[in-house]
């Protein structure tokens, strides 16, 4: 298998260049690295799980929400002797400690998930120095909550709690984050392999080619280099890489300059010190270490390193004030390097009470400090606009910072149906993706019979309604179904979706939306039902498909273009369809859409047979892959021909093969790398041959129904509500 595959037009590949081992990684891929690696459908098995079967969703609702927030509060100034609170505080620790966990979040493919913060990589990134000690502090109350608190929520919390210790008023909180116990295998964190390497841009002059889907300016920062470009002072250049990281994660301009200042209105940066000094970080670290990393002799209290700049952002970091906006606007600062050698920003004839305490000696004055991204706030000339809008309008500036961490600590938890707790709040976002509910009941087996009485055919039927739902994505719960907004900006137009077909198939729902009462959403998820019964009862079998009404319809106000621009599939190996050509093969592509919609290798397998047959594929495919004689027939047909060895496979192109009649040398089918790599994989052959089987033709209907469901309800998290 070769893996020498055009990169497209902009050079950025849209997956996390995973699919494919590399060599040195295992002896499987020593031997044979162009194998594709199946690890990442596998990943939080449920042999990983040390709590099978447990509902964190029904368990986190019995918490003991006022004395958790109480044991929160108190833990911010209970000072431990093996670690030292900030001025007796350590609210700037955990508000730090929630950054980081959120803060990789990425629009592009919603990853990744905030418990992986546990666990390497991300626990031992350089940008992460010290954490380690602020995931220990939070143990007693880990421990004392139990499994009705997971470590997601409490490392999320924690920072929240922390801004209210200060006396900052946020804008609300949800639980709901369930944990995960091992780390994520399908991020890709870069192709670097040294720290702050600089190589992640297409071109360095354009920070907008920086390589999708990554967001952090270098390999192993969450954010960008607090020193500036290349390690270099220039707040200029820094607000391109600011505007340009933050912006993929879905924040605009107002959002990020509120979370940077406001991030940095409470805490300080520690450099006092030689950064040679640190121990290896925690998982280089010794074993009797434990899982501390970065450690050194007399490094605690004002000898700590962690980003190697020193001092405070404001005068009481302890406490939250506008005093942030002041020293920003109404100050000069110069650049100077801290005592561990790296570039800060100091200001100028700064008084001497506004300075802030030593933390060593309370009575002495320290540094205060601000880093180039800082800087960025008051050099560029749109978040210089910005911050002194802040600055004359402190309630709006409050306002929006609120807005932003809630939205920073709430990306990846979808819309507001999946909030839990008292303290979630009640308001609409444009960002959450939020669905009216339906209200009213309406016939079903009415809906079915004039879907059924249509022109459309299996094919379309099945294929809008798939088109709907596999946007949702498991790592930001967004997407789906519900909602219908396959019919409105931006979804109608993207050219996965077929936009001149669609819209003559919808024109159809609409009308029998409005003649019985269903939203548009469940007639598309019915059409998708309706088309399967034909397609089984051609195959000659009859199997029931679970079908729950409840969905929404969304209205194009309540769809932020912006927003969902990022869940167009510009690749669907289920259709067998590839927008453009990209640096990694169509069959990765598929693992990586697999992924995303939170499917195993056999229910991908199945899935892929089921759709050929029944004739879903997109126009640009045509027949590729279709290999049956009975189009529209929930067979097994694809797998018993894939299998046979009477045909030979001959590539015609650099994703297309002719399936060849070994006797008679005639070409009876045509193939994509999508459908071949189903024969060629061991293990996916392995699934092939299951569903090939003569004794199985049932079964592959089956298991095709129920991934089918699956897929069209996985936006649905409370569906056993609506039962």
């Amino acid at each position: 298998m070769s893996v020498d595959y055009k990169k497209n037009s902009n050079g950025k590949c849209p997956v996390m260049h995973g699919g494919v081992t590399k060599a040195g990684e295992s002896n499987t891929a020593r031997l044979w690295p162009n194998s594709i690696n199946l690890d990442i459908l596998h990943q939080h098995d449920t042999k990983t799980n040390p709590l099978p079967g447990f509902n964190y969703k029904k368990e986190v609702k019995k918490l003991n929400f006022k004395a958790l927030k109480k044991d929160l509060l108190k833990l911010m100034t209970e000072s431990q002797d093996w670690w030292p609170a900030d001025l007796g505080t350590y609210s700037g620790l955990m508000v730090r400690l929630t950054w980081h966990q959120v803060g990789t979040y990425r629009e592009f493919d919603g990853r990744p998930n905030v418990g992986s913060h546990r666990f390497s990589p991300q626990d031992s990134w350089p940008d992460n120095t010290n954490l380690d000690k602020a995931r220990r502090l939070l143990w007693p109350i880990k421990k004392k909550y139990g499994n009705k608190l997971s470590w997601s929520d409490l490392m999320v919390l924690a920072g929240t709690m922390a801004y209210e210790h200060a006396g900052f008023k946020t804008f609300g909180f949800s639980f709901g984050r369930e944990d995960i116990w091992e780390p994520e295998k399908d991020v890709y964190w870069g192709k670097e392999t040294v720290p702050l390497a600089v190589n992640r841009y297409g071109n360095p002059q354009d920070r907008s080619s920086l390589e999708a889907p990554l967001a952090a300016s270098h390999f192993q920062l969450v954010y960008v280099n607090p020193q500036g470009v290349n390690g270099k002072p220039d707040p200029v250049k820094t607000a391109m890489d600011v505007r340009e990281t933050f912006g993929r994660m879905g924040m605009n301009d107002v959002e990020t300059a509120a979370l940077t200042i406001g991030g940095h209105s409470i805490g300080r940066a520690h450099g006092n010190g030689n950064p040679e000094n640190l121990g290896p970080e925690p998982a280089g670290a010794e074993i009797h270490e434990q899982g501390f990393g970065w450690n050194q002799e007399n490094g605690t209290g004002e000898k700590q390193i962690t980003s190697g700049l020193e001092g405070a952002w404001t005068t009481n970091p302890d406490k939250w004030d506008h005093q942030y906006l002041d020293l920003l606007l109404n100050y000069e600062w110069e650049s100077k390097k801290s005592p561990a050698g790296a570039w800060q920003w100091e200001p100028i004839n700064l008084e001497e009470e506004k300075k802030p305490r030593d933390l060593g000696d309370p009575k002495k004055k320290a540094r205060l400090m601000f880093t180039d991204a800082d800087m960025a706030m008051a050099m560029d000339p749109e978040y210089r606009k910005i911050s002194e809008k802040f600055y004359q309008d402190p309630k709006f500036f409050e306002d929006s910072f609120a807005r932003a961490w809630f939205k920073l600590t709430h990306r990846t938890m979808g819309n507001k149906e999946n909030y839990i707790g008292p303290w979630a709040p009640k308001e609409d976002l444009s960002w959450q993706g939020n669905v009216p509910a339906l209200k009213k009941k309406y016939n079903m087996e009415k809906v079915k019979k004039l879907i059924s009485s249509t022109n459309l055919s299996i094919g379309e039927l099945v294929s809008v309604a798939w088109d709907s739902a596999r946007t949702y994505r498991r790592t930001d719960r967004r997407g789906g179904a519900n909602g219908a907004r396959i019919r409105l900006e931006p979804m109608k137009n993207w050219e996965a979706n077929e936009p001149e077909k669609l819209t003559s198939i919808i024109k159809v729902f609409e009308s029998i939306s409005k003649k019985t009462g269903a939203s548009v959403a469940d007639v598309i998820i019915l059409a998708g039902n309706v088309g399967l019964e034909k397609a089984i009862k051609k195959a000659g079998f009859k199997v029931k498909i679970p079908f729950t009404q409840g969905r929404g319809d969304a209205s194009q106000n309540q769809t932020e273009i912006k927003s969902f621009k990022w869940l167009e599939p510009f690749h669907d190996g289920f259709r067998n369809y590839v927008k453009a050509d990209y640096s990694v093969m169509p069959e990765e592509l598929l693992l990586e859409r697999a992924s995303l919609m939170g499917l195993t290798a056999k229910e991908m397998t199945c899935l892929v047979g089921g759709m050929r047959v029944l004739g879903t594929n997109h126009a640009s495919a045509k027949d590729k892959g279709v290999m049956t004689k009975r189009v529209g027939a929930l067979t097994n047909d694809f797998f018993t021909n894939l299998v046979d060895m009477r045909y030979k496979w001959q590539p015609t192109g650099k994703n297309s093969y002719d399936v060849i009649d070994r006797k008679s040398n005639k070409i009876h089918f045509t193939a994509s790398r999508v459908d071949l790599v189903l024969g060629s994989n061991s293990i996916l052959r392995s699934y092939a041959e299951v569903y090939a089987q003569d004794d199985n033709k049932e079964k592959f209907i089956k298991d095709f129904v129920e991934v089918w469901t699956k897929v069209m309800n996985a936006d649905r998290p409370n569906l056993k509500k609506l039962n």
